[in-house]
């Protein structure tokens, strides 16, 4: 038997460690329900991460899932689009995708070297900390304030007046990093004990 806090609180079945119990919902022992979506969290985890790191691989060598497209707007698959041959990755859509009130800064940045490094950089960044489990937080932030400004691109979006895929994956990401979904089928865990990492929560 085991004595939690106060002393009218005991269990007979053993305790969580603190370090495995999700923000979002603690608990005291590892029950079916928090195994099962601690590993949904993992595979969402994952899977997220694939997106931005593949978006990342498409524009690297334009193999024309989404990207590959030339100064005309033209779909150019393994071309002189691709990021390796001097393309950009950030004019096409910038350029002829951007509408509404913003439309008008996306445009003048579309192309230059700060927007095309600071989108593929975060791209790369983002997807690769999601696949392992470290830095979710981090990774988090980031990549919810990518993908709000890819939402803000385009208004009003095309299927909803507000909500698009752009605004749900961001709030996937915020439950990710409240939920220490990197410790499962991931390297969370040994990356927190990292003094730096201890030393700096954000880096979580």
């Amino acid at each position: 038997m085991t004595t939690t806090g106060n002393s009218h609180l005991t269990t007979d079945r053993p305790v969580l460690r603190t370090d495995d119990a999700f923000l979002a919902e603690p608990v005291m022992e590892e029950t079916t329900r928090h195994n099962a979506y601690r590993h949904v969290l993992a595979v969402t985890r994952i899977s997220l991460g694939f997106v931005f790191l593949w978006a990342f691989v498409d524009k690297l060598f334009a193999l024309g899932f989404h990207t590959g497209y030339d100064d005309k707007g033209v779909l150019d698959r393994f071309g002189d689009a691709a990021w390796i041959h001097g393309g950009s990755p950030t004019e096409g859509f910038l350029k002829f995708g951007a509408t509404g009130p913003f439309k008008g800064f996306y445009n003048s940045i579309a192309g230059t070297s700060f927007a095309d490094w600071g989108f593929m950089l975060g791209l790369l960044g983002i997807g690769t900390a999601l696949i392992l489990g470290i830095g979710i937080r981090f990774a988090a932030t980031a990549g919810t304030v990518l993908l709000v400004m890819m939402w803000s691109v385009v208004l009003p979006v095309e299927n909803n007046p507000i909500i698009d895929d752009h605004l749900i994956y961001a709030m996937v990401l915020i439950v990710l990093a409240l939920t220490a979904a990197g410790r499962t089928f991931g390297f969370g865990r040994r990356w927190e004990q990292l003094p730096i990492v201890q030393k700096y929560g954000f880096l979580k």
